[in-house]
């Protein structure tokens, strides 16, 4: 059907004359929602009009709108000046800045197959777009002039900040080059961009395929009713009633781990789980990580880096690779002896049950919960009931106006892209309007897995006016069942406040020019501002303020904070190691590879993990073929930064308890120097603006009682 659409189209256009087929152009763009003015509540976009087919148009246009206005910039017979060359060229390109944060965000939250090769479609275009810009050496050319003159021409800081980073941008983009290394690196550019892409969807095809289907009763022993529940939900939406249906999302994988009894059923859950896209399947991985990390050297040695770690950390607070692994070997020091510990306790646990076996990677979970209820009387089938999704929302709602006064009410008058998705109207204490906050909690087929924050529009000013943000924060919760709400486990709660974080980073952005707006600061620093949060989930005074049972409205007790509060340091040794093996092995990629040509990913992996001395019974948190951080998400040489924050976040609320946690003046500090700034000014030298001093890496080791 649609094959005859196209060339019926195809027919009536070549029997119309010059002027016909442009007025029917013109109409097509006139009816493309993407390409008309969103005269929607707040300017959100036209969710319920824009269809997969209206994107390929629309971008085509707004490259050619983006070409028009850099050829004006770049061909302007003016002398260069700040204005005329740098701030013109963050002006420009508003249209493709309008329409492909819409694709991305679809692509991530609610795809389908005819969104996916749109995406496939559109890369490509983007891609040469972009690439043709930093090439552009008439505009190159304008902003070196501006550039060798900064110090003698009065730029206010911010200003100075913008031509630093448009001008590293252009020779980090090849504007040095020769005529024939910038069409290589245009041509590697390009097929990063197409690997990346089919590497999230290999992801997500494979976390939709894996289903664990029980058929017997006693195979539930130990799982929580809501859990047994959710599994029998789920297999009456697969057309498999009377039977139980596990899968590899997390609000599924991560309770059967925790508290199922099967032993061979664990293992083979969380055997699936590592070897997503690792089964030499369509959906396998381990071809496009080779190529991909193949090409990031060729694109790094292209541009006069030694690896592609030297290229990425450059901009980055840590600088040189060096300085991560020395961070992150002296932790995995001590968390692997700290977990090393802690598997002794387990150990000790399963003989003490009667069981014969040692403890090994698929037992982990298990253990640890029990023996986290056995010492602390707690766990998440406890808490649960005090961390209604509602409740646990509006708590973070309640820290951010007890800490920076601002406000949130729900509107429903908003276009949304997908049923469940809330919208929140943010403002000042004095009502004026700060932004739009979406918040998409529930898991779904079309949605990729994790955690993210992202943007429908950043923060900043157009003639004086200020442009306020479109924020979107994205989970992966377990849908509620009918009459139950969505009860959310610790760590999800920390969750919300970490995608939070990130969101107030973007609402609150204060910044003048676009690219220097919210989170578009160094990878290693953007993670501050929502770790920070985190530290308000599970505080005293803060609990006491959401976390209220959601049947009797019970407040939390103080016997069960106190427990939390107890068990804060547990199993810190086996969460801190496993995620600095995923670090390490992302620095190993980018910098260890010795022949290109030949890289077996499989054999590069188990090297690296043994190398670091991660022990058996602790599997790397994410597995190369599903790292979907460093191969997809733009945290390449990146992933250490969480590490880096959490010494920050760490040193940065220990500032706030040193008066009260919601002490208005540190945190007027904290926005004004931390999330109002966005990347307008060196990260450090924000954060000593803030604090006084630099971080202290103690802070971190006291939190996680690894000392």
């Amino acid at each position: 059907m649609r094959k005859y659409l196209i060339l019926s189209f195809t027919a009536l256009l070549l029997s119309c004359n010059q002027s016909e087929k442009i007025e029917l152009n013109k109409k097509s763009m006139e009816n493309n929602p993407l390409l008309v003015e969103f005269k929607t509540p707040y300017g959100v976009p036209l969710f319920e009009q824009i269809k997969p087919e209206h994107f390929i148009p629309a971008i085509k246009e707004g490259v050619k709108e983006h070409q028009q206005e850099i050829e004006k910039i770049a061909n302007n017979k003016e002398l260069p000046t700040f204005e005329n060359t740098i701030e013109a060229i963050d002006n420009s390109g508003k249209l493709l800045r309008k329409i492909v944060p819409i694709l991305d965000n679809l692509t991530s939250a609610e795809t389908n197959e005819e969104l996916q090769k749109v995406e496939k479609e559109a890369s490509p275009i983007l891609i040469d777009h972009y690439d043709k810009i930093k090439l552009n050496e008439q505009l190159f050319a304008r902003i070196k002039a501006i550039y060798t003159k900064k110090d003698s021409i009065n730029l206010n800081p911010e200003q100075t900040v913008l031509l630093e980073k448009y001008y590293k941008d252009f020779v980090r983009g090849g504007a040095n080059l020769k005529t024939e290394a910038k069409e290589t690196l245009k041509s590697i550019n390009k097929e990063l961009a197409m690997l990346s892409i089919k590497f999230g969807d290999n992801n997500l095809a494979e976390t939709n395929a894996f289903e664990l289907i029980i058929d017997k009763k006693e195979d539930l022993k130990g799982l929580p009713q809501s859990i047994i529940e959710a599994a029998e939900e789920t297999a009456k939406e697969k057309g498999k009633s009377g039977k139980w249906i596990f899968t590899l999302q997390k609000p599924s994988l991560m309770p059967f781990l925790m508290y199922a009894e099967n032993r061979e059923l664990r293992k083979k859950m969380q055997d699936a789980y590592l070897n997503t896209s690792d089964q030499n399947n369509a959906n396998d991985n381990k071809e496009i990580v080779a190529k991909i990390i193949k090409l990031r050297q060729q694109k790094a040695e292209l541009l006069g880096y030694k690896n592609y770690a030297f290229y990425v950390l450059e901009e980055n607070m840590a600088k040189t690779p060096d300085k991560v692994y020395e961070l992150i070997n002296k932790l995995m020091k001590a968390s692997t002896k700290k977990a090393i510990q802690e598997r002794t306790e387990l150990q000790k646990l399963a003989t003490k049950e009667g069981k014969n076996f040692k403890i090994d990677y698929f037992d982990w979970s298990f253990y640890s919960e029990k023996l986290k209820k056995e010492k602390y009387n707690v766990n998440d089938e406890i808490l649960q009931p005090y961390f209604e999704l509602n409740n646990v929302r509006n708590g973070a709602f309640m820290v951010a106006n007890k800490l920076y006064g601002i406000n949130f009410t729900k509107v429903d008058t908003v276009p949304v892209y997908q049923k469940d998705v809330e919208v929140y109207r943010v403002t000042e204490a004095d009502g004026k309007e700060i932004g739009i906050l979406y918040m998409d909690f529930f898991v779904r087929a079309g949605k990729k897995s994790g955690a993210w924050m992202t943007s429908f529009r950043d923060q900043y000013k157009e003639n004086g006016k200020n442009i306020e943000p479109i924020i979107s924060t994205v989970f992966n919760f377990a849908k509620p069942l009918a009459g139950k709400p969505s009860l959310l486990t610790l760590e999800e709660v920390e969750t919300v406040f970490h995608e939070f974080g990130h969101a107030l980073h973007g609402l609150l952005s204060n910044s003048t020019y676009i690219s220097l707006s919210g989170t578009s600061v160094a990878r290693d620093f953007v993670e501050l501002p929502s770790q920070v949060m985190e530290n308000w989930a599970t505080d005293l005074e803060v609990l006491k303020l959401y976390a209220k049972n959601y049947k009797t409205g019970e407040v939390i007790p103080d016997s069960l904070i106190k427990k939390i509060d107890a068990a804060s340091k547990f199993n810190q040794g086996f969460i801190t190691t496993e995620y600095l093996a995923a670090a390490i092995l992302d620095m190993d990629w980018h910098t260890k590879v010795s022949d290109f040509n030949t890289i077996d990913v499989r054999d590069f992996e188990n090297k690296s993990l043994t190398k670091m001395g991660l022990i058996p019974e602790i599997k790397v948190r994410y597995r190369s073929t599903y790292f979907s951080h460093i191969f997809q998400g733009g945290y390449a040489v990146g992933y250490y930064g969480y590490i880096w924050a959490a010494i920050l976040d760490s040193d940065a609320f220990n500032a706030f308890k040193e008066t009260n946690i919601f002490d208005k003046e540190t945190a007027k500090k904290f926005r004004d120097n931390i999330i109002s700034r966005g990347g307008t000014e060196d990260p450090m030298k924000l954060y000593v603006n803030f604090r006084g001093r630099e971080p202290k890496i103690e802070a971190l080791i006291n939190k996680r009682g690894l000392n």
